[in-house]
């Protein structure tokens, strides 16, 4: 059985093109070397070959490893020794990025495009978890958002749980980011990285590192990463980075977390961007209204017509771009008005930044910036332009670069809990949690009557659409009505 594993997945990687057939017998070795297999003969045919069943393939391998007792049954060994499997059917990171930019020569598209299939091919892009995900849109007066409940990373057993306590800690890898994942085998409590690379880019002089998400969220979901271990940090060179990177690439957008807690991402220790080849609500956005930028007369300065604060520039050389971008981003670190809420500073601690957002469209370079706020009070102790405690059933977390764009990223707690809604709607026997009990009653009262059998789960998923809505609503320092509206004006006239 293990033997016909090896050749099946063996076939499956030249399928897909991760090694040639004359890498067949040294390739074979490796793996039979992981799996203490020490005899080779395939005794029947093995069928048609097809690339997606690589991690069905891989899965059992894992299991026959647990059987023979070569690694232990728990979550986070069984994720190295994948990993390390896959590993010999990957070139080292040098030839992939000589792949990669040869075919950069033909287009960038063509060579994201090799990446993005070697990624998902070498189950690093783990796609059989990724299509566990819900994932649906819905409608708005800004546009259809995109949901999704987030079923892809599996949870751990207890067994990985108590290791991960017991394990040393060590400071290499310094966090999930760094260089030095590319090829790390992992260890408890560290995913494994046996099968990853990294392209290398040139930012500003700088060397900046490539990768796609390992559990992308939309369409060729890419990371672009600091050299440096160094926090994230909201400047000039950041919207020159953005617009380098998308002047080399020009079919991505890229875009950055803001840089302050509660506003900014879940990883602030190392400067990174998030891009793709995706569009989301808010880039089909409409203007609101216009403006001119003083100063910066080949510059396109609108405000978008979005749940939050977002002003859009367009120029077609990015070095206006970046200048316009800068001077808005100074203007705005400092800027208080207390009529709508807005304080720039408590003592020494700063209270506002940005959440950049590059794209070329046709001859344009295009700059969205979300303008954002990090203050609390004691109504609203997670932050004052944050998600509210009405909503926290939904969604309680950061609003960061993706949620900003209009994906919502949800827990996959949600998946059993709104059956529980469903059913209580439908006057079935519910166990619904606490947290949503209000909500519940409110829909079931609302429009009990008009659900049915057939239409509640679409009717619960609109609900659902509404309540994120609701998150960006409240996450926007100018808030769409008569006395926001009139504050983002003071702060344009202001510019």
């Amino acid at each position: 059985m293990i033997n016909q594993l090896i050749q099946q997945l063996i076939d499956q990687a030249m399928a897909a093109a991760l090694i040639e057939k004359e890498d067949e017998i040294y390739v074979r070795n490796q793996v039979m070397s992981l799996l203490h297999v020490t005899e080779f003969t395939v005794t029947e045919t093995l069928g048609e070959v097809n690339v997606e069943e690589i991690p069905e393939v891989l899965e059992q391998m894992v299991d026959y490893a647990c059987g023979q007792g070569i690694i232990e049954d728990i979550f986070d060994e069984k994720e190295i020794f994948a990993s390390k499997i896959m590993n010999c059917f990957i070139a080292r990171p040098s030839t992939v990025n000589k792949l990669f930019f040869e075919k950069y020569q033909q287009s960038p598209k063509e060579a994201t495009e090799y990446f993005y299939e070697l990624s998902k091919n070498s189950n690093y892009i783990q796609m059989n978890r990724i299509r566990n995900n819900i994932e649906y849109k819905a409608a708005t007066e800004y546009g259809e958002l995109d949901i999704t409940i987030n079923l892809s990373k599996p949870e751990k057993d207890p067994k990985s749980i108590a290791r991960e306590r017991e394990a040393k800690q060590t400071a290499y890898p310094k966090c999930l980011l760094c260089v030095e994942n590319e090829g790390y085998a992992g260890r408890i409590g560290h995913p494994a990285r046996s099968n990853h690379r990294m392209i290398r880019v040139e930012l500003l002089d700088q060397t900046w590192y490539l990768q796609y998400s390992p559990y992308v969220y939309y369409n060729e979901h890419c990371i672009v990463l600091s050299e440096t271990h160094t926090d994230m940090k909201i400047s000039p060179d950041s919207f020159r980075r953005l617009l380098s990177f998308v002047e080399q690439f020009p079919h991505y957008f890229l875009g950055s977390n803001a840089d302050l807690p509660i506003v900014g991402g879940s990883i602030l220790s190392h400067d990174h961007y998030q891009g793709g080849n995706y569009e989301f609500a808010m880039a089909k956005a409409k203007d609101d209204w216009t403006f001119e930028l003083a100063g910066f007369p080949t510059v396109q300065g609108s405000v978008v017509k979005w749940p939050m604060s977002v002003i859009r520039l367009r120029a077609k050389k990015s070095a206006m771009l970046m200048e316009a971008g800068s001077h808005i981003l100074e203007k705005w670190k400092n800027y208080s008005d207390e009529t709508v809420g807005i304080m720039a500073w408590t003592g020494e601690t700063p209270h506002n930044t940005i959440t950049p957002i590059a794209r070329k469209r046709g001859e344009f370079f295009e700059l969205d910036l979300v303008l954002r706020n990090n203050r609390t009070s004691n109504e609203h102790p997670l932050g004052i332009f944050h998600p509210h405690a009405d909503v926290h059933h939904i969604k309680k977390e950061n609003i960061g670069l993706i949620e900003v764009m209009g994906l919502a990223v949800l827990p996959a707690r949600l998946k059993n809990e709104l059956v529980e809604v469903e059913n209580y709607i439908l006057g079935r026997e519910a166990d619904v949690a606490d947290y949503h009990l209000e909500w519940a009653e409110e829909l079931k009262a609302r429009y009990g009557a008009d659900v049915s059998h057939g239409n509640v789960v679409a009717f619960v998923r609109e609900e659902v659409g509404k309540k994120f809505l609701r998150v960006l609503e409240d996450a926007g320092v100018f808030k769409r009505n008569e006395a926001g509206r009139a504050g983002f004006e003071r702060f344009i006239a202001a510019l």
